[in-house]
């Protein structure tokens, strides 16, 4: 059989998302979209089709933007930073599609060239001696310490052999992103993840075996009511089959258009209070036990930014923060809910600034929120951050 003809390079490609710790990568596209794209809970990608690129259309980006990168260290001063006029000659040097990946190396220059991130979902998903290519040319036009990281899915991981995945590291992949979600089947099903707790936890463990670091992604409240407490045991028990090097909160968000918002609107599915979800919180990391991972909170979704530590010896201080919270009354936990979604707040002790305090006080005052409507006000505006 012929071999197809692949389509014509159409310039250079950047994804819609990375992770929040990837906010000073260099972006490299190798997939287009989500090759599963079927969660509930999940709003990226929806209407799209997922498509690897060909190998020789990934090495096109990159070398534009070595080309560029060269450029720019060409321009810099000797403190090491480009003025706006050489920004702009630079810009005049790289007309059209070539723009894009100037665009891109500029950024990449403001993170000081330190770490780059493979998109879209699931990178891993190309054939192993493909990525290999990839991440070996990397290496060649950016042979300076860096780190280079993707995502990948648990169902993918697990079905790798373990050869394979250890040559994708020495390759040059020195972390992946898994979206673990939950470790407990049934919530896995219900929101039709497609994968299982068997698999997430195969994989993770195939992971750190390849010698990559590891973010495992957990949803507080993707359980709902009903089986918020599985999800927090189950998704401890997991970690800690798998040790990860990372463990990183995304609390549910709920946006019009998803599955999981038309089951919640029928009834199918009872959200979680953010007073609820804390209690789910506080349960999932009092459970883990025996691992040394870095629990991270780092999303504007989540409602304690200052939960974070190193297991074991940080968790009395994490319990704490939560503790402190559910020590509050409730009209003081209204008032850190919505100063913290508004980002007024970041820590429980801001609310013993005064003028933090006033500005939050003023809001719940002029658009009347209590105790009692708080939660109904609060999902309105985590919609905005999806």
């Amino acid at each position: 059989m012929p071999r197809s003809t692949p389509p014509p390079y159409e310039g250079f490609e950047q994804g819609p998302i990375r992770p929040p710790s990837e906010a000073d990568s260099l972006l490299i596209r190798v997939t287009r979209n989500c090759p599963w794209n079927r969660c509930t809970f999940c709003p990226v990608y929806k209407g799209t089709r997922f498509s690897l690129r060909p190998v020789e259309h990934v090495k096109r980006d990159i070398d534009q933007v070595a080309e560029a990168v060269a450029a720019i260290q060409e321009a810099a001063d000797s403190q090491r930073s480009v003025s706006r006029e050489a920004v702009n000659r630079l810009y005049a040097r790289f007309p059209g599609d070539a723009s894009d990946a100037l665009t891109a190396a500029l950024h990449w220059a403001a993170g000081g060239f330190r770490f780059i991130f493979l998109q879209d979902a699931n990178s891993l998903i190309l054939p192993p001696a493909q990525l290999v290519d990839i991440l070996e040319h990397l290496r060649r036009r950016f042979p300076w310490p860096l780190r280079i990281t993707s995502y990948a899915r648990s169902h993918t991981v697990a079905r790798i052999g373990q050869d394979d995945l250890e040559a994708i590291r020495r390759a040059g992949l020195d972390r992946i992103h898994i979206g673990m979600e939950s470790g407990c089947d049934e919530v896995l099903a219900r929101v039709r993840k497609g994968t299982t707790r068997e698999q997430h936890i195969l994989a993770g463990q195939k992971a750190k075996a390849a010698g990559m670091e590891l973010s495992e992604y957990v949803m507080p409240g993707l359980g709902g009511q009903d089986l918020s407490e599985r999800h927090a045991l189950d998704t401890a028990d997991a970690l800690n089959r798998i040790n990860p090097d990372f463990i990183r909160l995304r609390t549910l968000a709920m946006r019009r258009g998803i599955p999981l918002v038309e089951e919640w609107e029928a009834g199918r599915f009872v959200k979680l209070t953010d007073v609820a979800a804390a209690r789910e919180i506080r349960t999932l990391i009092a459970s883990l036990e025996g691992i040394t991972s870095n629990v991270a909170s780092d999303h504007i979704l989540n409602l304690f930014q200052e939960i974070e530590g190193r297991l074991p010896g940080d968790r009395p201080a994490m319990l704490a923060v939560l503790d402190r919270f559910f020590a509050l009354p409730p009209a003081e936990q209204t008032l850190y809910q919505v100063g913290r979604r508004m980002g007024i707040l970041s820590r429980l002790d801001q609310l013993e600034n005064d003028g933090r305090r006033r500005q939050v006080e003023d809001v719940c005052h002029r658009y009347e929120i209590t105790a009692d409507n708080v939660d109904e006000v609060i999902t309105e505006m985590m919609r905005r951050f999806v």
